[in-house]
C-alpha cells in the first residue's frame, strides 16, 4: 500500500484566476476599506498631508494597513495611490515623483500579499483619484493636460503591475469618462487586458457634481467599455443602496461594484468620526449582494474590523435586509432623490435628541465670521443649524447662499427658514426647486415678519399662501412630482418639513386650531417659540390631548434663548407678543447686572433641563449674533 501520510504528498500548485476570470464566477469579491483614515492614525499625518508620500516614508505601515484587510478577508486590495497624480502630487512639491510613488504603492501591495500567504487568491488594483482641480469647460485645467497627467499616473501603475485599474470616488462624471478613455489608450499601446474599475460619487439629492442621476452615469460608463461600474463615498450604506438599484436597472447586464462610507461624518471634539459599526457592515454586505453588486468593499471611515464583519457575511449569506431609506426604485431613476432622507429626517425617527442653533445671514456678502461662529457651534455639538430668512424684515445675504455655504464649507446640515410673506405662488414654488437644487432638504415654513417692522417698511408684504397652506403644497404635491396646478416637475423633491408652535400660548385653543391645520398638512417637526415657565409645557400637552383625544407626537425642538441681559429680557416680556419672561428670571438678570449674559446662558440650560423630557430637541436662538454665549448653551446640553 502507498504511503499517503502528509510528509510523502507532494502539494501541488493552486491555479491562480485572473482577475477578470474570477469576475465571472459566481462568488462576490471583497474589496478593502478605507486606507487614509488608517494612515492618519497609525503615522501621526495630517488628513492635509501628502499621503500617498507615506510610501516612500513609511512603506512598513503602509503594508501593515494591507496585510489587516488581507487577513480580514479582502481580495482586492488597493494601492495608496488615490491622490497620486502629477496634479495633486504638485501641491506638496512631488510632482516629478508620479512614477516613483506609483510604483512603491504597488510593490507594497505584492509585499503585504507574499507575506500574508494570499499569492493564490488575492489582487492589486492601482488606485486612481479625480486630479483635484477642474478641468476645462469648468476649470483652469486643459483638456490634454488632464489627459497627461492621468496618462503619466496609469502608465506608471500598468508598468509596476496591477491586476486592475480603479476610478474611485469621481464627482464629476465627466472627469471619469475621460480618465477612462486615457486608461483603454494605455492599455491598448501596452497590448495589455487588465479589468477597469469605474466608481462615480454622488450628492445627496442622488445626482453627481454635473446633476446626473446614477441611471445616466451607469449608462454612459457602461458604453464607455469599464468592466465594472459602481459607486463610492458620498454616502453610508443606504444611500449606495439605492444608487446601485438605480444602476442596475439602467444596465441589467453590468458587473456592478459599491463601496459605501461608515455612515455620513460627523465632527466630534474636533474629529471626524463615522457612525456605522462593523455589526452593520456584514448586513451591508448581504443586502449589496442582494441588490446585484458582484465587488464590494468599504469607503471613509471603515476598517479591517469592518470588511472582517463582511467577509463573515458574504461567506455564510444571510437574508438580505432593507436598509434604512432604501425602498424600491420605480420606473424612473430620479426618483431615488426622494428616498434618501436627510440626517435631520433620519434623526426624528431614530427619536434622537436633537440640536440646532439658528444662524442670521450677514448684511454683506462676505460671510467668512458666519463660517467661523458655525464651526464654533459644529464643534461645540449642534447637530442642524437654521438659517433665518430675512430676520426682523431686515436686509440679509439670502438665506439660501448661506444655508448652502454651511452645507459645503462647514459640513453641517441646515434647516432652512422660508417665508410664504412677499412671494407670490410663483415665486413660493420655483424658490423651492432652487434650495432642493442647491441641496437644501429641511424647511421651516413660517409666515415671516412684515416688512414695516424692517428697513424697507414700504416693500411688498404680499402673499398668496399661509404657511400650513404651503406645507401642504410641499408635502402632498411636490414631494410627489407636481407643482400646485398638478404638472409634473420632473423629479419628486423630498422635503422634510417643519412648522411654527408656541407651546405656551395664552389663547391655547386659537393655538391648536392652527397646529391642526399643520398636522392635517403634513409637518414633520416644529420649531418652538421659547418657553420661560416649562409648566406651560404641561398645559399644551393636556390641551392637545383633550382637543384630539390622543397624545401629542410631533417632533418639538423646544426654543431655548439665552437672555443677555435685563434690558434684553424687557424687551421681549412687554413688546414682543407670545413673550413672558417670569419675574424670578427678570429678578435674577438685574441681580446679575454686568454677569447677566452668563447667567441669561446659565438659565438656559436650566429651562432646557427642565423641559428636556417633554420634547425631541432644542433650537437655540443666540441674542444678538452672540453665537458664542450660543455653543455654551450647546456644550451643556450635550454633556447633560
Amino acid at each position: 500500500m502507498t504511503d499517503q501520510s502528509p510528509s510523502n504528498v507532494v502539494p501541488q500548485a493552486v491555479a491562480r484566476l485572473s482577475l477578470t476570470e474570477r469576475l465571472h464566477q459566481p462568488r462576490p469579491i471583497l474589496i478593502d476599506g478605507a486606507m487614509g483614515t488608517l494612515l492618519v492614525e497609525r503615522t501621526g499625518a495630517r488628513v492635509s498631508d501628502c499621503l500617498e508620500a507615506l510610501n516612500l516614508s513609511h512603506s512598513e505601515r503602509v503594508e501593515q494597513i494591507h496585510r489587516d484587510y488581507l487577513e480580514a478577508g479582502a481580495e482586492l486590495i488597493e494601492t495608496n495611490t488615490f491622490g497620486a497624480n502629477r496634479v495633486k502630487l504638485g501641491e506638496h512639491g512631488l510632482g516629478d515623483r508620479v512614477a516613483a510613488i506609483n510604483q512603491a504603492a504597488v510593490e507594497i501591495a505584492r509585499r503585504a500579499i507574499e507575506n500574508a500567504g494570499r499569492a493564490h487568491d488575492a489582487y492589486v488594483a492601482g488606485s486612481v483619484g479625480p486630479l483635484g482641480i477642474g478641468i476645462a469647460p469648468y476649470g483652469m485645467l486643459s483638456q490634454a493636460e488632464a489627459r497627461t497627467a492621468f496618462a503619466e499616473q496609469i502608465g506608471a501603475l500598468l508598468t509596476a503591475g496591477i491586476d486592475a485599474l480603479f476610478f474611485e470616488t469621481f464627482a464629476n462624471d465627466d472627469e471619469l469618462l475621460l480618465a477612462v478613455e486615457v486608461a483603454h489608450q494605455q492599455l491598448s499601446d501596452r497590448d495589455l487586458d487588465l479589468p477597469i474599475i469605474a466608481h462615480a460619487t454622488f450628492n445627496r439629492d442622488g445626482t453627481t457634481y454635473l446633476g446626473h442621476s446614477p441611471a445616466r452615469v451607469a449608462s454612459a460608463l457602461h458604453k464607455a467599455g469599464v468592466t465594472v461600474l459602481g459607486a463610492n463615498c458620498g454616502g453610508g450604506p443606504a444611500h449606495i443602496s439605492e444608487l446601485l438599484t438605480a444602476m442596475r436597472r439602467a444596465v441589467p447586464d453590468a458587473i456592478l461594484s459599491a463601496m459605501p462610507n461608515a455612515g455620513y461624518p460627523q465632527t466630534v471634539g474636533g474629529r471626524v468620526m463615522y457612525p456605522a459599526q462593523a455589526d452593520y457592515f456584514a448586513q451591508t454586505a448581504s443586502t449589496l449582494n442582494a441588490i446585484g453588486a458582484r465587488l464590494v468593499g468599504g469607503c471613509c471611515g471603515t476598517s479591517p474590523e469592518h470588511i472582517a464583519a463582511m467577509r463573515a457575511a458574504l461567506d455564510a449569506p444571510a437574508p438580505a435586509i432593507t436598509l434604512p431609506g432604501t425602498l424600491a426604485i420605480d420606473e424612473d431613476e430620479s426618483h431615488v432623490s426622494q428616498l434618501h432622507p436627510t440626517e435631520l429626517a433620519q434623526r426624528l425617527k431614530a427619536g434622537l435628541f436633537t440640536i440646532t442653533v439658528e444662524m442670521a445671514p450677514p448684511r454683506s456678502y462676505a460671510a467668512e465670521k458666519l463660517l467661523e461662529s458655525a464651526r464654533l457651534l459644529r464643534d461645540a455639538g449642534a447637530d442642524i443649524l437654521d438659517v433665518a430668512d430675512t430676520p426682523a424684515a431686515r436686509m440679509k445675504m439670502s438665506a439660501w447662499a448661506v444655508s448652502h455655504l454651511l452645507q459645503s464649507q462647514v459640513g453641517v446640515e441646515t434647516v432652512l427658514h422660508f417665508p410664504t410673506r412677499g412671494r407670490n405662488i410663483l415665486r413660493v414654488q420655483g424658490d423651492l426647486l432652487a434650495a432642493h437644487a442647491l441641496g437644501l432638504r429641511n424647511l421651516f415654513i413660517t409666515m415671516g415678519d412684515p416688512a414695516r417692522i424692517g428697513d424697507y417698511p414700504d416693500a411688498n408684504d404680499n402673499f398668496d399662501i399661509a404657511p400650513s397652506r404651503l406645507i401642504e403644497v410641499v408635502k402632498h404635491e411636490m414631494n410627489h412630482g407636481r407643482d400646485m396646478g398638478g404638472a409634473s416637475i420632473g423629479r419628486p423633491t423630498a422635503f422634510t418639513v417643519g412648522c411654527a408652535l408656541n407651546m405656551g400660548a395664552d389663547d391655547l385653543d386659537r393655538e391648536l386650531k392652527v397646529l391642526g391645520k399643520k398636522l392635517e398638512a403634513g409637518a414633520d417637526f416644529a420649531l418652538g417659540q421659547p418657553v420661560f415657565e416649562p409648566e406651560k409645557i404641561d398645559r399644551f400637552l393636556e390641551g392637545y390631548q383633550r382637543v384630539f383625544g390622543e397624545p401629542f407626537s410631533l417632533p418639538v425642538l423646544m426654543g431655548v434663548m439665552p437672555l443677555y441681559s435685563l434690558k434684553h429680557a424687557l424687551f421681549l416680556h412687554h413688546e414682543v407678543p407670545a413673550f413672558t419672561i417670569p419675574d424670578a428670571i427678570l429678578k435674577r438678570l438685574e441681580d446679575a447686572d454686568e454677569n447677566a449674559p452668563h447667567v441669561g446662558v446659565q438659565i438656559a440650560i436650566e429651562l432646557m433641563s427642565q423641559m428636556r423630557d417633554r420634547v425631541q430637541g432644542a433650537y437655540v436662538i443666540p441674542a444678538f449674533g452672540r453665537y458664542k454665549l450660543a455653543a455654551e448653551v450647546v456644550a451643556a446640553i450635550v454633556g447633560s
